[in-house]
C-alpha cells in the first residue's frame, strides 16, 4: 500500500515472529567444511545428503514453522531442480551462498558442481528480458551485467543457512536464487511486464531438469 517508491529493502523481510526465512535453514556448510579440514570426508562424514544437526531439531530452536514445513516438503519429494524468487536486484545467484572463510563478507566459494550451477544461472539470465536488455542499467551499486548477470552467492554477500545451500547439501537439489527486479514492490500495473520478462526464463530453466 505504501507504493514501491516508499518501501525499503527490509520491508517484508521478517516474519511476524521476527525470523528472516532466507537465513533460517540449518547451516550444513560449516559442518561439511570442518569435516573436510579434518580429513573426515567422505568416510566418516558425508559430502551430500548431510543430516540436519540435532540442535536444529529441538523444540526451542529458532526455526520458523514455514521453514520446518518446507524442509518436510523437500524430504518428502526428492526435488532435483529448484529456484527461489527474490526482488531488489537483477541477477541470478548460485551456491555456495556462505563464504568458506567465516569472517569474510564476500568470497568466491564454488561448489564441486560449479559448472552446472553456472550453466543453470546463465540459462535463466540470458533469457530474462530485463537482464538481457541492451538498455540494462544497474539497480544499485553492483554492475552485474559485466558478469553476465550471474554471480556466486558468497561472492556477492555471505548468507548462512540459505535455502540454496541447504537444498544442495541436504537433498542434492540444485537450487538458484533469481533476483527478479530492481523494484521489490512493483505496482500492479507493472506485473504483466514482469511476467513477460521472466516467462521464457522460467520455462527454459525447468527444461534443464533433463540434464545429467
Amino acid at each position: 500500500r505504501q507504493g514501491s517508491e516508499l518501501a525499503g529493502w527490509a520491508m517484508g523481510r521478517w516474519t511476524y515472529e521476527g525470523i528472516d526465512l532466507n537465513h533460517n535453514f540449518a547451516d550444513l556448510n560449516t559442518a561439511l567444511w570442518d569435516a573436510e579440514d579434518n580429513d573426515l570426508v567422505p568416510h566418516q562424514f558425508p559430502n551430500h545428503y548431510i543430516p540436519i544437526p540435532e540442535y536444529y531439531t529441538f523444540a526451542n530452536a529458532t526455526v520458523a514453522p514455514e521453514t520446518r514445513a518446507v524442509i518436510a516438503w523437500m524430504q518428502r519429494y526428492p526435488f532435483v531442480l529448484s529456484a527461489n524468487l527474490h526482488g531488489g536486484e537483477l541477477v541470478v545467484t548460485y551456491p555456495f551462498d556462505m563464504t568458506r572463510t567465516y569472517w569474510k563478507a564476500r568470497e568466491l566459494t564454488p561448489t564441486p558442481d560449479d559448472g552446472v550451477f553456472r550453466w543453470l544461472a546463465a540459462v535463466y539470465a540470458t533469457a530474462n528480458l530485463a537482464m538481457a536488455s541492451g538498455e540494462r542499467r544497474r539497480c544499485h551499486y553492483d554492475d552485474f551485467a559485466r558478469f553476465g548477470n550471474i554471480i556466486n552467492g558468497a561472492n556477492w554477500h555471505t548468507v548462512a543457512g540459505s535455502m540454496n545451500d541447504f537444498s544442495y547439501l541436504h537433498t542434492n537439489c540444485f537450487e538458484i536464487t533469481v533476483e527478479l527486479s530492481c523494484d521489490k514492490f512493483p505496482h500492479a500495473s507493472e506485473l504483466p511486464q514482469e511476467w513477460e520478462n521472466n516467462r521464457e526464463s522460467l520455462l527454459l530453466f525447468m527444461e534443464q531438469v533433463g540434464r545429467g
